[in-house]
């Protein structure tokens, strides 16, 4: 399996969703009474990376985020930062973020389905930035905190409800993202045909 060279335009959408989480990090966070665990926004901006950027370019947009972090800068929700940040309750669900990306980019943004239809971006959402979050951040969130596994498990059910409505507004923002400007996606040369580049199957988009 071969990564593709990385363009200037390639570079700028990664860059650009790299400031899309960190600016989502900005209205703060909610903390849960009993929660070690806040609700943020961000997770919002990891499926966006997915289904938009694609299983090869979102981890990269996810990993700049975390130097960033680790480097001391107060992007996370709540204006968190610094390495220390890593030895935290939320440490595996940050490294989740990496591989969450990379799962939605990849049942989102199937090579040879270059148009994205509602329900695969709905799928990838739910498998990529929901299941594979939780299975990383669940048992490093125990190991950290001392709390059973199975409590923990128990406890982050509170994310659920809000992470589903961010599933439903990456879905809606994904599509209409390919509508109104399908330049933004990551197949505009190898993985997408010309007329792909040209013309929207409206029978896609409806998830035929």
């Amino acid at each position: 399996m071969t990564f593709p060279r990385l363009t200037l335009s390639d570079l700028a959408r990664i860059a650009t969703f790299a400031a899309i989480i960190a600016v989502l990090g900005l209205p703060g966070a909610i903390q849960v009474a009993g929660g070690a665990v806040p609700i943020t926004l961000q997770t919002l901006g990891v499926m966006l990376a997915g289904t938009i950027l694609g299983w090869r370019r979102a981890p990269i947009a996810i990993l700049i985020v975390l130097i960033l972090v680790a480097a001391g800068l107060p992007l996370l929700s709540g204006g968190r930062g610094g390495f220390g940040v890593f030895l935290g309750p939320s440490a595996g669900y940050l490294i989740g973020w990496v591989f969450g990306a990379a799962v939605i980019g990849l049942i989102a943004r199937s090579p040879r389905r270059a148009r994205p239809s509602w329900w695969r971006v709905a799928l990838g959402s739910v498998v990529g930035g929901i299941v594979v979050v939780y299975a990383v951040g669940i048992p490093v969130q125990s190991l950290v905190t001392g709390v059973p596994l199975g409590t923990t498990a128990l406890l982050s059910l509170v994310f659920v409800p809000g992470d589903l409505v961010k599933v439903v507004l990456t879905t809606l923002l994904t599509v209409a993202v390919w509508r109104s400007y399908p330049r933004a996606f990551d197949a505009g040369r190898s993985d997408r045909s010309p007329r792909d580049a040209t013309s929207t199957n409206t029978t896609e988009l409806a998830g035929e």
